[in-house]
Protein backbone atom coordinates (compact mmCIF):
# COMPACT_ATOMS: atom_id res chain seq x y z
CA UNK A 1 0.00 0.00 0.00
CA UNK A 2 1.32 3.43 -0.88
CA UNK A 3 2.42 5.91 1.77
CA UNK A 4 -0.42 8.28 2.72
CA UNK A 5 -0.08 12.01 2.08
CA UNK A 6 -0.05 12.91 5.77
CA UNK A 7 2.78 10.47 6.52
CA UNK A 8 4.76 11.68 3.51
CA UNK A 9 4.23 15.37 4.25
CA UNK A 10 5.06 15.01 7.93
CA UNK A 11 8.30 13.13 7.24
CA UNK A 12 9.43 15.79 4.76
CA UNK A 13 8.39 18.65 7.01
CA UNK A 14 10.29 17.20 9.95
CA UNK A 15 13.41 17.15 7.76
CA UNK A 16 13.16 20.76 6.67
CA UNK A 17 10.78 22.36 9.24
CA UNK A 18 9.37 26.38 9.01
CA UNK A 19 7.58 29.28 7.25
CA UNK A 20 8.51 32.36 5.08
CA UNK A 21 7.68 34.29 1.71
CA UNK A 22 4.78 34.04 -0.73
CA UNK A 23 6.27 34.44 -4.20
CA UNK A 24 4.53 35.93 -7.27
CA UNK A 25 1.58 38.28 -6.71
CA UNK A 26 -1.94 36.96 -7.08
CA UNK A 27 -2.75 39.15 -10.14
CA UNK A 28 0.30 37.78 -11.97
CA UNK A 29 -0.69 34.23 -11.08
CA UNK A 30 -4.23 34.78 -12.30
CA UNK A 31 -2.96 36.16 -15.61
CA UNK A 32 -0.73 33.11 -16.07
CA UNK A 33 -3.64 30.81 -15.23
CA UNK A 34 -5.90 32.60 -17.71
CA UNK A 35 -3.37 32.05 -20.49
CA UNK A 36 -3.16 28.33 -19.71
CA UNK A 37 -6.92 27.99 -19.36
CA UNK A 38 -7.54 29.51 -22.81
CA UNK A 39 -6.11 26.33 -24.34
CA UNK A 40 -8.65 24.13 -22.59
CA UNK A 41 -11.82 26.16 -22.24
CA UNK A 42 -13.90 24.62 -25.00
CA UNK A 43 -15.71 21.60 -23.57
CA UNK A 44 -17.64 19.19 -25.81
CA UNK A 45 -18.19 21.95 -28.38
CA UNK A 46 -19.93 24.28 -25.91
CA UNK A 47 -19.25 27.95 -25.37
CA UNK A 48 -16.53 28.73 -22.83
CA UNK A 49 -17.39 30.21 -19.44
CA UNK A 50 -15.33 32.37 -17.15
CA UNK A 51 -13.59 29.84 -14.87
CA UNK A 52 -14.17 29.92 -11.14
CA UNK A 53 -11.30 30.14 -8.68
CA UNK A 54 -12.01 27.32 -6.25
CA UNK A 55 -14.26 24.55 -4.95
CA UNK A 56 -15.24 23.32 -1.49
CA UNK A 57 -16.44 19.71 -1.39
CA UNK A 58 -18.30 18.70 1.79
CA UNK A 59 -18.41 14.92 2.02
CA UNK A 60 -20.89 13.37 4.46
CA UNK A 61 -19.40 9.93 4.95
CA UNK A 62 -21.85 7.08 5.48
CA UNK A 63 -24.61 8.34 3.19
CA UNK A 64 -27.30 10.81 4.34
CA UNK A 65 -30.91 9.82 3.73
CA UNK A 66 -32.10 11.77 0.69
CA UNK A 67 -35.75 10.99 1.52
CA UNK A 68 -35.32 12.54 4.98
CA UNK A 69 -33.48 15.66 3.79
CA UNK A 70 -33.74 17.00 0.21
CA UNK A 71 -36.15 14.67 -1.61
CA UNK A 72 -39.01 14.07 0.78
CA UNK A 73 -42.00 11.98 -0.27
CA UNK A 74 -45.00 13.19 1.78
CA UNK A 75 -47.47 11.28 -0.43
CA UNK A 76 -45.70 7.94 -0.11
CA UNK A 77 -46.63 5.15 2.35
CA UNK A 78 -45.50 5.68 5.95
CA UNK A 79 -42.67 3.16 5.65
CA UNK A 80 -41.21 5.33 2.87
CA UNK A 81 -42.00 8.92 3.85
CA UNK A 82 -40.64 8.47 7.37
CA UNK A 83 -41.10 10.58 10.50
CA UNK A 84 -40.07 14.05 9.34
CA UNK A 85 -42.19 16.85 7.98
CA UNK A 86 -41.12 19.43 5.43
CA UNK A 87 -40.75 23.21 5.55
CA UNK A 88 -40.90 25.97 2.95
CA UNK A 89 -37.63 27.49 1.77
CA UNK A 90 -36.48 30.77 0.24
CA UNK A 91 -37.12 29.11 -3.14
CA UNK A 92 -40.87 29.20 -3.87
CA UNK A 93 -42.36 25.72 -4.13
CA UNK A 94 -39.18 23.97 -2.99
CA UNK A 95 -39.54 22.20 0.37
CA UNK A 96 -36.96 20.31 2.39
CA UNK A 97 -36.70 18.60 5.78
CA UNK A 98 -38.01 20.47 8.82
CA UNK A 99 -34.68 19.89 10.56
CA UNK A 100 -32.78 21.95 7.97
CA UNK A 101 -33.96 25.48 8.80
CA UNK A 102 -30.61 27.12 8.03
CA UNK A 103 -30.38 25.42 4.66
CA UNK A 104 -33.98 26.40 3.90
CA UNK A 105 -33.01 30.03 4.52
CA UNK A 106 -30.23 29.92 1.90
CA UNK A 107 -32.08 27.70 -0.61
CA UNK A 108 -32.34 30.60 -3.06
CA UNK A 109 -28.60 30.12 -3.62
CA UNK A 110 -28.66 26.31 -3.86
CA UNK A 111 -29.45 23.74 -6.53
CA UNK A 112 -30.48 20.20 -5.58
CA UNK A 113 -29.55 17.35 -7.92
CA UNK A 114 -32.29 14.82 -7.14
CA UNK A 115 -31.36 12.08 -9.58
CA UNK A 116 -27.73 11.27 -8.81
CA UNK A 117 -27.01 7.56 -9.12
CA UNK A 118 -24.30 4.89 -9.52
CA UNK A 119 -24.15 1.09 -8.95
CA UNK A 120 -21.75 0.89 -5.96
CA UNK A 121 -23.55 -0.42 -2.85
CA UNK A 122 -20.73 -0.61 -0.29
CA UNK A 123 -19.00 2.34 1.37
CA UNK A 124 -15.51 1.80 -0.02
CA UNK A 125 -16.45 1.38 -3.66
CA UNK A 126 -19.08 4.14 -3.43
CA UNK A 127 -16.64 6.56 -1.80
CA UNK A 128 -14.17 5.88 -4.59
CA UNK A 129 -16.88 6.63 -7.16
CA UNK A 130 -17.88 9.84 -5.40
CA UNK A 131 -14.39 11.19 -4.66
CA UNK A 132 -12.76 10.14 -7.94
CA UNK A 133 -15.74 10.63 -10.26
CA UNK A 134 -15.49 7.13 -11.74
CA UNK A 135 -16.24 3.55 -10.75
CA UNK A 136 -13.38 1.50 -9.29
CA UNK A 137 -11.86 -1.03 -11.66
CA UNK A 138 -12.84 -3.92 -9.37
CA UNK A 139 -16.47 -2.84 -9.42
CA UNK A 140 -18.77 -3.13 -6.42
CA UNK A 141 -16.41 -4.98 -4.11
CA UNK A 142 -15.43 -4.04 -0.56
CA UNK A 143 -12.17 -2.44 -1.68
CA UNK A 144 -9.51 -3.07 0.94
CA UNK A 145 -7.11 -0.23 0.40
CA UNK A 146 -5.86 1.77 -2.55
CA UNK A 147 -3.62 0.71 -5.41
CA UNK A 148 -0.80 2.99 -6.58
CA UNK A 149 -2.11 2.65 -10.15
CA UNK A 150 -5.66 3.70 -9.22
CA UNK A 151 -7.13 6.77 -10.91
CA UNK A 152 -6.60 9.86 -8.74
CA UNK A 153 -9.01 11.60 -6.41
CA UNK A 154 -10.44 14.87 -7.69
CA UNK A 155 -8.05 17.01 -5.67
CA UNK A 156 -5.00 15.19 -7.01
CA UNK A 157 -6.21 15.50 -10.60
CA UNK A 158 -6.65 19.24 -10.10
CA UNK A 159 -3.17 19.49 -8.58
CA UNK A 160 -1.79 17.90 -11.75
CA UNK A 161 -3.81 20.03 -14.18
CA UNK A 162 -4.00 23.51 -12.65
CA UNK A 163 -1.07 25.95 -12.53
CA UNK A 164 0.76 25.80 -9.21
CA UNK A 165 0.54 28.78 -6.90
CA UNK A 166 3.89 28.94 -5.07
CA UNK A 167 3.57 28.66 -1.33
CA UNK A 168 0.07 27.16 -1.48
CA UNK A 169 -1.16 23.58 -1.88
CA UNK A 170 -3.61 23.16 -4.76
CA UNK A 171 -5.73 20.73 -2.74
CA UNK A 172 -6.34 20.32 1.00
CA UNK A 173 -8.29 17.56 2.78
CA UNK A 174 -9.48 17.80 6.40
CA UNK A 175 -10.05 17.41 9.31
CA UNK A 176 -9.05 13.73 9.29
CA UNK A 177 -8.42 10.76 7.05
CA UNK A 178 -11.50 8.59 6.56
CA UNK A 179 -11.34 4.90 7.48
CA UNK A 180 -13.69 1.99 7.01
CA UNK A 181 -11.60 -0.92 8.30
CA UNK A 182 -8.87 0.40 5.99
CA UNK A 183 -8.10 3.86 4.72
CA UNK A 184 -11.18 4.66 2.64
CA UNK A 185 -10.41 4.50 -1.10
CA UNK A 186 -10.87 7.71 -3.06
CA UNK A 187 -8.65 9.93 -0.93
CA UNK A 188 -5.36 9.24 -2.71
CA UNK A 189 -3.45 10.54 -5.76
CA UNK A 190 -3.18 7.07 -7.30
CA UNK A 191 -0.98 6.92 -10.39
CA UNK A 192 -0.25 10.67 -10.22
CA UNK A 193 2.03 10.03 -7.23
CA UNK A 194 2.48 11.56 -3.79
CA UNK A 195 3.52 14.98 -5.10
CA UNK A 196 -0.10 15.47 -6.25
CA UNK A 197 -1.66 14.24 -3.01
CA UNK A 198 -3.97 16.63 -1.17
CA UNK A 199 -2.31 18.31 1.79
CA UNK A 200 -3.84 16.36 4.66
CA UNK A 201 -4.94 18.10 7.85
CA UNK A 202 -5.44 15.72 10.75
CA UNK A 203 -6.72 17.71 13.68
CA UNK A 204 -9.86 19.25 15.16
CA UNK A 205 -10.13 22.95 14.21
CA UNK A 206 -12.64 23.45 17.05
CA UNK A 207 -10.10 22.36 19.67
CA UNK A 208 -8.58 25.12 21.84
CA UNK A 209 -5.23 26.19 20.47
CA UNK A 210 -5.69 24.31 17.18
CA UNK A 211 -2.52 24.44 15.07
CA UNK A 212 -0.80 22.33 12.46
CA UNK A 213 2.28 20.76 14.04
CA UNK A 214 3.50 19.91 10.55
CA UNK A 215 3.86 23.63 9.80
CA UNK A 216 5.70 24.65 12.96
CA UNK A 217 9.42 25.27 13.29
CA UNK A 218 11.15 22.81 15.59
CA UNK A 219 12.65 24.22 18.76
CA UNK A 220 15.84 26.10 17.96
CA UNK A 221 15.29 26.03 14.19
CA UNK A 222 15.39 29.41 12.47
CA UNK A 223 14.49 30.34 8.90
CA UNK A 224 18.21 30.76 8.09
CA UNK A 225 18.99 27.28 9.38
CA UNK A 226 15.99 25.93 7.49
CA UNK A 227 17.26 27.42 4.23
CA UNK A 228 20.77 26.04 4.80
CA UNK A 229 19.31 22.57 5.33
CA UNK A 230 17.22 22.94 2.20
CA UNK A 231 20.27 24.00 0.18
CA UNK A 232 22.17 20.96 1.45
CA UNK A 233 19.27 18.70 0.50
CA UNK A 234 19.19 20.19 -2.99
CA UNK A 235 22.91 19.61 -3.48
CA UNK A 236 22.61 16.03 -2.20
CA UNK A 237 19.70 15.53 -4.58
CA UNK A 238 21.72 16.88 -7.52
CA UNK A 239 24.65 14.63 -6.58
CA UNK A 240 22.33 11.62 -6.35
CA UNK A 241 20.91 12.34 -9.77
CA UNK A 242 24.28 13.18 -11.35
CA UNK A 243 23.97 13.09 -15.11
CA UNK A 244 21.14 10.57 -14.99
CA UNK A 245 18.06 12.73 -15.59
CA UNK A 246 15.80 9.68 -15.32
CA UNK A 247 16.21 9.93 -11.53
CA UNK A 248 13.41 12.27 -10.40
CA UNK A 249 13.99 15.35 -8.29
CA UNK A 250 12.80 15.19 -4.70
CA UNK A 251 9.50 16.95 -5.33
CA UNK A 252 8.12 16.13 -1.88
CA UNK A 253 10.87 18.10 -0.18
CA UNK A 254 10.34 21.01 -2.57
CA UNK A 255 6.62 20.90 -1.85
CA UNK A 256 7.25 20.90 1.89
CA UNK A 257 9.60 23.87 1.60
CA UNK A 258 6.99 25.87 -0.31
CA UNK A 259 4.49 25.33 2.49
CA UNK A 260 6.96 25.97 5.26
CA UNK A 261 7.95 29.32 3.71
CA UNK A 262 4.40 30.51 3.09
CA UNK A 263 2.87 33.23 5.28
CA UNK A 264 -0.36 32.72 3.30
CA UNK A 265 -0.61 29.16 4.63
CA UNK A 266 0.19 30.26 8.17
CA UNK A 267 -2.47 33.00 8.08
CA UNK A 268 -5.08 30.75 6.47
CA UNK A 269 -4.81 28.13 9.21
CA UNK A 270 -5.00 30.70 12.02
CA UNK A 271 -8.64 30.50 13.08
CA UNK A 272 -7.93 32.76 16.06
CA UNK A 273 -7.96 35.66 13.58
CA UNK A 274 -11.70 35.17 13.01
CA UNK A 275 -14.41 37.08 14.86
CA UNK A 276 -15.67 34.81 17.67
CA UNK A 277 -19.25 35.62 16.67
CA UNK A 278 -18.61 34.29 13.17
CA UNK A 279 -17.06 31.15 14.63
CA UNK A 280 -20.20 30.72 16.72
CA UNK A 281 -22.38 31.02 13.61
CA UNK A 282 -20.53 28.12 11.99
CA UNK A 283 -20.86 26.04 15.15
CA UNK A 284 -18.14 25.33 17.68
CA UNK A 285 -17.72 21.75 16.53
CA UNK A 286 -15.36 19.84 14.26
CA UNK A 287 -17.51 20.16 11.14
CA UNK A 288 -18.45 23.80 11.61
CA UNK A 289 -14.90 24.99 12.22
CA UNK A 290 -13.61 22.85 9.35
CA UNK A 291 -16.04 24.63 7.02
CA UNK A 292 -14.83 27.99 8.30
CA UNK A 293 -11.24 26.88 7.74
CA UNK A 294 -12.20 25.80 4.21
CA UNK A 295 -13.49 29.31 3.52
CA UNK A 296 -10.21 30.78 4.80
CA UNK A 297 -8.19 28.42 2.60
CA UNK A 298 -10.01 29.19 -0.65
CA UNK A 299 -9.79 32.87 0.25
CA UNK A 300 -6.03 32.47 0.49
CA UNK A 301 -5.87 30.85 -2.96
CA UNK A 302 -6.22 27.10 -2.36
CA UNK A 303 -8.14 25.70 -5.31
CA UNK A 304 -9.87 22.62 -3.87
CA UNK A 305 -10.76 21.84 -0.25
CA UNK A 306 -12.43 18.61 0.86
CA UNK A 307 -14.13 18.61 4.27
CA UNK A 308 -14.92 15.12 5.57
CA UNK A 309 -17.82 14.79 8.00
CA UNK A 310 -17.98 11.47 9.81
CA UNK A 311 -15.11 9.12 10.46
CA UNK A 312 -15.64 5.54 11.59
CA UNK A 313 -18.15 2.99 10.34
CA UNK A 314 -20.71 1.93 12.94
CA UNK A 315 -20.40 5.01 15.16
CA UNK A 316 -22.94 7.76 15.65
CA UNK A 317 -20.48 10.28 14.23
CA UNK A 318 -21.27 9.28 10.65
CA UNK A 319 -24.34 9.05 8.43
CA UNK A 320 -24.52 5.25 8.09
CA UNK A 321 -27.89 4.97 9.83
CA UNK A 322 -28.89 1.31 9.49
CA UNK A 323 -30.83 1.77 12.75
CA UNK A 324 -32.63 4.72 14.35
CA UNK A 325 -32.27 6.82 11.22
CA UNK A 326 -34.69 9.51 12.42
CA UNK A 327 -33.22 9.98 15.89
CA UNK A 328 -29.66 10.02 14.54
CA UNK A 329 -30.45 12.52 11.80
CA UNK A 330 -32.53 14.78 14.04
CA UNK A 331 -30.36 14.76 17.17
CA UNK A 332 -26.78 14.18 16.03
CA UNK A 333 -26.25 14.67 12.30
CA UNK A 334 -28.51 17.32 10.81
CA UNK A 335 -28.08 20.16 13.35
CA UNK A 336 -24.30 20.72 12.91
CA UNK A 337 -24.50 20.01 9.17
CA UNK A 338 -27.33 22.50 8.70
CA UNK A 339 -25.74 25.21 10.82
CA UNK A 340 -22.28 24.93 9.30
CA UNK A 341 -23.44 24.69 5.70
CA UNK A 342 -25.78 27.68 5.94
CA UNK A 343 -23.05 29.73 7.63
CA UNK A 344 -20.61 28.84 4.84
CA UNK A 345 -23.04 29.96 2.12
CA UNK A 346 -23.79 33.22 3.97
CA UNK A 347 -20.11 33.87 4.65
CA UNK A 348 -19.05 33.29 1.04
CA UNK A 349 -21.90 35.53 -0.13
CA UNK A 350 -21.06 38.40 2.24
CA UNK A 351 -17.42 38.36 1.09
CA UNK A 352 -18.31 38.34 -2.61
CA UNK A 353 -16.76 34.86 -2.97
CA UNK A 354 -19.77 32.69 -3.77
CA UNK A 355 -19.84 33.34 -7.52
CA UNK A 356 -16.19 32.26 -7.85
CA UNK A 357 -16.42 29.30 -5.44
CA UNK A 358 -18.34 26.13 -6.26
CA UNK A 359 -19.67 24.33 -3.18
CA UNK A 360 -20.62 20.65 -3.44
CA UNK A 361 -22.33 18.81 -0.56
CA UNK A 362 -22.82 15.06 -0.90
CA UNK A 363 -22.43 11.58 0.53
CA UNK A 364 -21.31 8.45 -1.28
CA UNK A 365 -24.94 7.33 -1.70
CA UNK A 366 -28.41 7.74 -0.20
CA UNK A 367 -30.55 5.41 1.90
CA UNK A 368 -33.19 2.82 1.02
CA UNK A 369 -36.67 4.17 0.33
CA UNK A 370 -38.27 1.78 2.83
CA UNK A 371 -37.44 1.92 6.52
CA UNK A 372 -36.08 -1.39 7.85
CA UNK A 373 -37.01 -3.37 10.96
CA UNK A 374 -34.48 -1.43 13.07
CA UNK A 375 -36.08 1.92 12.15
CA UNK A 376 -33.12 2.60 9.88
CA UNK A 377 -32.41 2.84 6.19
CA UNK A 378 -29.74 0.86 4.36
CA UNK A 379 -27.36 1.73 1.51
CA UNK A 380 -28.98 3.04 -1.69
CA UNK A 381 -26.85 4.33 -4.59
CA UNK A 382 -29.58 4.00 -7.20
CA UNK A 383 -30.97 7.50 -6.59
CA UNK A 384 -29.93 10.18 -4.12
CA UNK A 385 -29.44 13.93 -3.77
CA UNK A 386 -26.42 16.23 -4.08
CA UNK A 387 -26.49 19.95 -3.28
CA UNK A 388 -24.59 22.59 -5.26
CA UNK A 389 -24.05 26.28 -4.57
CA UNK A 390 -22.00 29.11 -6.01
CA UNK A 391 -19.71 28.97 -9.00
CA UNK A 392 -22.47 30.22 -11.31
CA UNK A 393 -25.12 27.77 -10.08
CA UNK A 394 -28.74 28.86 -10.65
CA UNK A 395 -30.06 29.03 -7.11
CA UNK A 396 -33.46 27.95 -5.87
CA UNK A 397 -33.90 24.98 -8.20
CA UNK A 398 -34.18 21.21 -8.11
CA UNK A 399 -32.66 19.54 -11.14
CA UNK A 400 -33.79 16.04 -11.96
CA UNK A 401 -36.42 14.01 -10.16
CA UNK A 402 -36.77 10.64 -8.51
CA UNK A 403 -39.77 8.38 -8.81
CA UNK A 404 -42.64 8.47 -6.32
CA UNK A 405 -40.70 6.36 -3.80
CA UNK A 406 -37.31 8.05 -4.22
CA UNK A 407 -35.95 4.76 -5.49
CA UNK A 408 -34.82 5.51 -9.05
CA UNK A 409 -34.30 8.52 -11.31
CA UNK A 410 -37.42 9.68 -13.10
CA UNK A 411 -35.91 12.61 -15.02
CA UNK A 412 -32.49 14.12 -15.79
CA UNK A 413 -30.37 11.41 -14.15
CA UNK A 414 -26.73 12.29 -13.47
CA UNK A 415 -23.69 10.36 -12.19
CA UNK A 416 -20.52 11.07 -10.20
CA UNK A 417 -18.72 11.19 -13.56
CA UNK A 418 -21.00 14.04 -14.65
CA UNK A 419 -20.37 15.87 -11.39
CA UNK A 420 -16.59 15.47 -11.86
CA UNK A 421 -16.88 16.78 -15.41
CA UNK A 422 -18.81 19.76 -14.07
CA UNK A 423 -16.08 20.51 -11.53
CA UNK A 424 -13.29 20.39 -14.11
CA UNK A 425 -15.34 22.43 -16.59
CA UNK A 426 -16.06 25.18 -14.05
CA UNK A 427 -12.38 25.37 -13.13
CA UNK A 428 -11.54 25.93 -16.80
CA UNK A 429 -10.36 22.43 -17.71
CA UNK A 430 -11.60 20.20 -20.51
CA UNK A 431 -13.00 17.01 -18.92
CA UNK A 432 -12.07 15.00 -22.01
CA UNK A 433 -8.38 15.84 -21.61
CA UNK A 434 -6.38 12.64 -21.07
CA UNK A 435 -3.88 11.65 -18.40
CA UNK A 436 -1.79 8.46 -18.40
CA UNK A 437 -1.48 5.89 -15.64
CA UNK A 438 1.72 4.05 -14.71
CA UNK A 439 1.18 1.59 -17.55
CA UNK A 440 0.69 4.45 -20.03
CA UNK A 441 -3.02 3.75 -20.36
CA UNK A 442 -5.04 6.90 -21.09
CA UNK A 443 -7.78 8.16 -18.78
CA UNK A 444 -10.05 11.10 -19.42
CA UNK A 445 -10.12 13.59 -16.58
CA UNK A 446 -13.82 12.75 -16.32
CA UNK A 447 -15.92 10.23 -18.18
CA UNK A 448 -19.15 12.23 -17.88
CA UNK A 449 -20.48 15.49 -19.24
CA UNK A 450 -20.87 18.81 -17.40
CA UNK A 451 -24.32 19.39 -15.91
CA UNK A 452 -24.75 22.68 -17.75
CA UNK A 453 -28.45 23.07 -17.06
CA UNK A 454 -27.91 24.06 -13.41
CA UNK A 455 -25.71 27.02 -14.34
CA UNK A 456 -27.06 30.41 -15.37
Amino acid sequence: MMTGPREMSRRRLLVVGGLGGLGPTLPALLRAEAAAIDRDREVDGGAPRTPIRSCILVFYYGGPSHIDTFDMKPGAPAEVRGAFGSIATRAPGLRICEHLPGTARVMDRLAILRAMHHPMTNHNAAAFAALCGRSPRKGDLELLGSDRNDPPCLGAALAAMLPTRPGLPTSVAMPHVLYNVVRLPGQDPGFLGSSRAPFQVDGDPSAPGFRLDDLQLADGLTIDRLDRRADLLRRLDDHRRGSDRSVPRDVDTARAMDLLHSPAVRRAFDLSAEDPKLRDRYGRNKLGQSLLLARRLVGAGVRFVTVYDGQHNGQLANWDAHADVFARHKDALLPPADQGFAALIDDLTSRGMLDETLVIAMGEFGRTPRVNAQAGRDHWPHCYSVVLAGGGVRGGIAYGASDKLGAHPDADAVTPADLAATLFWRLGLNPSREILDLERRPYRLAEGRPIRAVFG
